[in-house]
């Protein structure tokens, strides 16, 4: 798969309870997770911590190792590009009122189970599922 794009997974955990945030996408305004393509000089992990902040005004600890991978595909012109979207998990330490694309988007924080229900690729789904039983064990 030519394209690649990098993703956050932001999670926050209070009173024990994992939660996880998730953003609409804008075209078709469906649950996702802030992503973006690659930039020069810039390794993935970071790549995705900086979509994180311009998408949902978040900031905290990336992982450098990816959870996963999923497929999500987007449009360029009239052309459907198909991705491979890396996702890292994101421990939110500060979120922001403001940043660069405010009102663009919805966010939601919701338990990891609801998030998981709410995404629409199966996928990514399941990382999140994932992410939660691993986390779950952990703790």
């Amino acid at each position: 798969m030519k394209y690649k794009q990098f993703a956050a997974l932001p999670f926050r955990v209070e009173a024990s309870e994992l939660s996880i945030l998730l953003i609409t996408t804008r075209r078709k305004r469906r649950w996702s997770v802030p992503k973006g393509s690659p930039m020069l000089c810039k390794r993935p992990h970071r790549v995705a911590a900086i979509e994180a902040y311009e998408e949902a005004g978040l900031r905290g600890k990336i992982g450098r190792q990816a959870l996963g991978r999923f497929k999500h595909s987007k449009r360029k012109g009239k052309r459907r590009i198909l991705c491979e979207v890396a996702l890292y998990p994101l421990q939110v330490k500060k979120q922001h009122g403001r940043f660069p694309e405010r009102g663009q988007r919805k966010l939601i924080w919701l338990p990891a189970s609801q998030a998981a229900r709410r995404v629409h690729r199966g996928k990514l789904r399941r990382l999140i599922e994932s992410f939660a039983r691993v986390h779950a064990k952990r703790h």
